[in-house]
């Protein structure tokens, strides 16, 4: 990645939340979500030294290289989606028109949408994002087991669940279900409207991409 180097942002540090108490947000953002920036940044600097990383004896089955590179993507989208997921929350606003027309055309519905994210959040060991593709320009609900497991490329996340227990164990244990209604009922749709806006600009410049 060019040895990007990433800092935290802790203006994206919600509080308040109704559900979700303060007392989780502490360990998940400055030691969960800034243990990403940390570690994202040594692999970088590890990348940049050629004793940590000989691209010569890069190997499929086991290198130092290879290893550096998947925990690589695995750190930096650990960074990515925290960052949506903590800046999406904060309860304001209400889904823009032109976004409920298009989770009624293509998912059949808010109650459907929320009801195949749920599931999804549910089903999933790591992550529930609803995004929009930009291929096709059509809404998708994918499901992650681990930050760089079952990713979609050209996926632009809208909704964010964190679904790892470090999300909600302080407030309900083991009981993902009440975790995952908090935070669709803190969402601070000003920003999933704007990122909405911006991704539909983006898949219409991706039109014919593919030829």
């Amino acid at each position: 990645m060019g040895n990007l180097k990433l800092e935290p942002r802790d203006h994206l540090k919600p509080a308040g939340l109704e559900g979700i108490s303060d007392a989780q947000i502490e360990p998940h953002f400055e030691a969960h979500y800034k243990g990403y920036v940390v570690k994202f940044n040594e692999i970088q600097e590890k990348l940049s030294d050629s004793v940590f990383s000989d691209r010569g004896k890069a190997n499929q089955n086991y290198s130092e290289f290879r290893e550096l590179k998947v925990e690589e993507t695995f750190n930096y989208m650990g960074v990515i989606l925290h960052e949506l997921y903590f800046g999406q929350l904060g309860r304001k606003g209400e889904p823009s028109q032109e976004l409920k027309k298009k989770i009624e055309e293509e998912l059949g519905g808010w109650d459907n949408c929320v009801a195949d994210l749920k599931a999804t959040a549910i089903a999933f060991r790591g992550w529930a994002v609803l995004g929009l593709d930009l291929f096709s320009g059509r809404l998708m609900i994918n499901g992650l087991d681990a930050h760089n497991v079952y990713n979609l490329h050209g996926f632009v996340p809208l909704i964010v669940i964190d679904t790892y227990e470090h999300a909600y164990y302080v407030d309900y244990k083991n009981k993902r279900p009440p975790y995952v209604d908090a935070v669709l009922n803190n969402l601070n749709w000003e920003v999933i409207n704007s990122r909405f806006e911006k991704a539909m600009k983006a898949s219409e410049a991706m039109k014919d991409f593919i030829g």
